[in-house]
């Protein structure tokens, strides 16, 4: 994952329980009221993990789309230290790419930089105006199917190259229902199509977030952003995470 051309994966304690590697959005970690820790033990991947008698490495951050994936796979550490314990890598990421983006992702991720905080303000808010009022123009989406896919396969190869055996999970996208994105997710079909055939290329078996956390989202147990879950979505998706674990890792549950 480094820039070293003598990268060797180091050897690793056969008696430590492998890790659960996932590189994910909010998703993975907000619940009904927000953010949360990564050990809390109600989010999906802790279940997950909790179930298999592993550990869990998060690497997480709300507005992570695919390339997010990439750069935390080629520039953090901490993702460099779990490979070489991982039992399973999961890609968590793809559904903030599907989400109507009318104005540049540049423009939003660059607010946080503007000066002075006054102004940074004003930008804030007239950006939060202009969003959901741009977003029936449902185009263009945050990251294109096209580019999503190739963030994951230069992702899943680099993986491949350092442990060819090591599993690796893709997500289909979730739903929303967030007015902070006007209730637009027409970019979802072409990602999904995208993605599909992204792992019939590869053999990268998928998880259906949409299919897992549907009824949850359009149920007053969600988040009321819209976007993220309650807590019956994250027991849903670690169920439709672990039938793709158990299929392609050597797993023995606790």
């Amino acid at each position: 994952m480094t820039s070293s051309d003598d990268y060797v994966v180091p050897t690793v304690d056969d008696g430590a329980p492998p890790v659960l590697l996932v590189l994910a959005d909010s998703l993975s970690y907000y619940g009904p009221k927000g953010g949360l820790p990564v050990d809390d033990p109600r989010i999906w991947p802790n279940i997950v993990a909790a179930e298999l008698g592993w550990t869990v490495e998060l690497v997480a951050r709300i507005g992570w789309t695919s390339r997010d994936a990439w750069w935390a796979l080629t520039q953090d550490p901490r993702v460099w230290a779990a490979i070489p314990k991982a039992g399973a890598v999961v890609f968590g990421v793809g559904g903030m790419d599907s989400l109507p983006s009318p104005l540049p992702t540049a423009l939003r991720e660059q607010i946080r930089y503007v000066r002075p905080p006054a102004l940074r303000r004003v930008v804030r808010a007239g950006y939060q105006w202009a969003q959901p009022k741009l977003a029936p123009l449902r185009w263009p989406v945050a990251l294109p199917p096209k580019l999503s896919v190739e963030y994951l396969e230069q992702a899943r190869a680099a993986l491949e190259y350092v442990r060819p055996e090591l599993p690796v999970i893709g997500t289909l996208p979730s739903v929303h229902r967030s007015d902070a994105y006007g209730n637009v997710h027409a970019g979802r079909p072409a990602a999904e199509r995208a993605l599909r055939q992204w792992s019939s290329d590869t053999g990268v078996p998928l998880v259906d977030l949409a299919a897992a956390v549907r009824e949850n989202i359009f149920s007053v147990d969600a988040n009321p952003d819209g976007i993220h879950w309650g807590w019956n979505a994250h027991r849903e998706v670690a169920k439709a995470m672990l039938v793709e674990l158990r299929a392609v890792a050597p797993v023995e549950d606790r």
